[in-house]
């Protein structure tokens, strides 16, 4: 289902990869979201999902509880450095460029 998503609407899945579900009880289940606005592209597709999901596992009494996790939520200033240090990762023959050149990547 979710590869079916990144296809269909890369945006929403995005949004929601990185959710976690967290079986409370046998019949209950936890999602992790990480932030309101993933929850509402989440929102979009949760019912299609949990009907999926509930077919998946063959139980259809399954309820479901939304709790932010606050811990997981990932905030991080990128630079223009970070995200060229990123593309060097995947091609190393742009620190030549850069040694080259003198990007000014500040």
């Amino acid at each position: 289902m979710l590869k079916q998503l990144q296809v269909k609407n890369n945006f929403v899945f995005n949004a929601v990869k990185t959710f976690k579900l967290v079986k409370a009880d046998e019949h209950k289940i936890k999602v992790l979201f990480p932030s309101d606005s993933a929850k509402v592209e989440f929102d979009k597709i949760s019912g299609e999902f949990f009907n999926h999901f509930r077919r998946k596992v063959q139980n259809h009494t399954i309820e479901v509880e939304y709790e932010r996790d606050v811990e997981n939520l990932k905030i991080e200033v990128v630079t223009k450095r970070k995200i060229f240090e990123k593309f060097i990762e995947k091609n190393p023959i742009l620190k030549d460029l850069d040694d080259l050149m003198k990007f000014d990547l500040t």
